[in-house]
């Protein structure tokens, strides 16, 4: 009698704690109450033993998922290549109340013939005994066994497509032959059976990424570092340090961000963009030290020029640079109103409108008739009339509609007086009128409001102490040498950079 039931396959559920296994019997033992099978599955993941024993105590539910035919429990096939389906055969397995297992088949026709094994579609015409499990749901084994045999044809149906599309040079693989003659490749001698269809659910990711609460991962591992007192990066209980794409992450020295010292007190204070600190000196200390520089070599010449080439560059980049000034623009020249009084800045004003006027910028020079005239202006004037620039004495000849900057160079501290001059306030007026955006070239420092407000001021060297008036500071090089700094008890050093203007912040 147990010996009829070898070669079946069973799904054997020993309850909470073992769970469920399938597999082929191998051997039924009614002396010692036990049942082995062979190649075994537990909870649908095969188990590295061959073969795996049960006792009847340990059995909660027996089921029957196929009886072989006449002659093939000799012959146990793999379980992946076997067509599960219910057999003709329906069993039902119970536990008595002594923990022995009890076999009840469903009975049979009265001849004695061996019983032809149903196919697949024949199951709905049986007439089976299960157990209430069984006509609820199907088992996990089937779910687990047909979605395999489903990725098993899903693979098959790839590899024949790919032999299909592969190229005619190509070598096909090699087919081996079975026992009953048939060909197959490897592909099918190694991945199983066929199925009907191919399964249309996909992966859920999102759904299973959402199980993973990353925060309180998070914030279990911070909890337990704050109480180990140890991180997993840098100095326990100190966060690492940012840095930004332009900073090195090597060490090196402490930077030193004040590197300009002057020898009196300081009433104001600027710092550039990268933190340096440039205080602002006096007038008196100013005048030094152009002074100084002169005797050493850095004439006025020269300093008109550099101041020239500084304030033509800031103005270009002001009016829009490379965006306005292109041959594509040609009809959009910018126009600049330059307005000089008669001395050494208003030199410093012709000498920017110069450099201008050979940028294709439309340049009107505004400067009083004087009777004598500086030799600096004298020589800044007779190279500003070799250029297309526009230069103009009376304040009716200035455009009436506005330009697109004006440069103020009209006041000098020691020509104080000019402020009283008719064109001068004509000259305030007409710029206050325009609504122009305003540059003003090496402005002093006034105690009273001056009558054109600033949008930029440009310094030269070190700042004045400039106030509100003046709009946003600017500092420019003009070539003045370390020792001339320390020679008029300055202790200087460059926070240009690689630039010749640079911006400067009230600190």
């Amino acid at each position: 009698m147990a010996t009829d039931w070898l070669g079946s396959i069973v799904s054997i559920n020993c309850g909470d704690s073992l769970g469920v296994y399938q597999g082929r019997v191998s051997a039924v033992d009614q002396v010692s109450q036990t049942i082995s099978l062979t190649r075994p599955f537990h909870n649908g993941v095969k188990c590295l033993v061959p073969e795996v024993t049960f006792r009847a105590g340990d059995i909660t539910e027996l089921k029957i998922l196929e009886i072989p035919g006449p002659g093939e429990n000799q012959h146990f096939g793999d379980l992946h290549q076997t067509e599960l389906g219910p057999s003709g055969v329906g069993c039902q397995v119970g536990v008595n109340q002594n923990g022995t297992g009890k076999l009840v088949k469903k009975p049979a026709s009265s001849s004695s013939a061996p019983q032809n094994i149903p196919k697949r579609t024949d199951v709905k015409s049986q007439d089976v005994a299960v157990s209430p499990q069984q006509q609820c749901s199907k088992s996990y084994v089937d779910r687990h066994m047909e979605s395999l045999s489903q990725s098993k044809s899903f693979r098959r149906r790839h590899n024949s497509w790919s032999s299909s599309s592969r190229h005619p040079n190509q070598a096909t693989p090699k087919k081996s032959v079975l026992k009953n003659g048939q060909m197959k490749n490897k592909d099918d001698e190694c991945f199983g059976d066929d199925i009907e269809e191919i399964p249309d659910t996909d992966f859920d990711f999102e759904g299973n990424l959402a199980l993973f609460d990353k925060a309180a991962v998070f914030e279990e591992i911070d909890t337990y570092e704050r109480r180990s007192g140890t991180r997993s990066r840098g100095i326990p209980n100190e966060r690492p340090t940012r840095y930004r794409h332009d900073e090195n992450i090597l060490e090196s020295e402490p930077i030193v961000y004040r590197r300009i010292t002057v020898p009196h007190n300081v009433s104001k204070e600027f710092c550039t963009d990268s933190g340096l600190v440039v205080p602002s000196i006096s007038y008196e200390l100013h005048k030094k030290l152009l002074s100084v520089a002169e005797k050493h070599g850095l004439t006025l010449e020269r300093r008109l020029e550099m101041t020239g080439v500084c304030a033509s560059q800031m103005a270009l980049t002001l009016l829009g640079g490379p965006n306005r000034l292109n041959p594509k623009n040609v009809h959009q020249r910018p126009t600049v109103a330059l307005l000089c009084g008669p001395h050494v800045k208003g030199a410093q004003g012709i000498s920017c409108g110069r450099h201008l006027a050979n940028h294709d910028v439309q340049v009107i020079l505004f400067l009083p008739n004087f009777v004598k005239m500086l030799e600096s202006i004298t020589n800044e004037l007779s190279l500003f009339s070799k250029t297309q620039g526009q230069q103009v004495s009376s304040l009716k000849d200035l455009p009436t509609s506005p330009v697109d900057l004006v440069i103020n160079c009209l006041d000098c501290p020691e020509n104080a007086f000019l402020r009283d001059q008719p064109w001068y306030k004509a000259a305030v007026a007409w710029a206050n009128q325009n609504r122009a955006p305003v540059l003003s070239i090496d402005p002093p420092v006034h105690e009273v409001e001056q009558g054109i407000d600033a949008k930029w001021s440009l310094a030269l060297g070190l700042p004045l102490p400039l106030g509100e008036h003046a709009g946003r500071v600017y500092l420019c090089d003009i070539g003045i040498p370390q020792q001339v700094f320390q020679e008029v008890g300055i202790s200087y050093h460059s926070p240009f950079g690689c630039k010749f203007v640079i911006p400067l912040h009230s600190a």
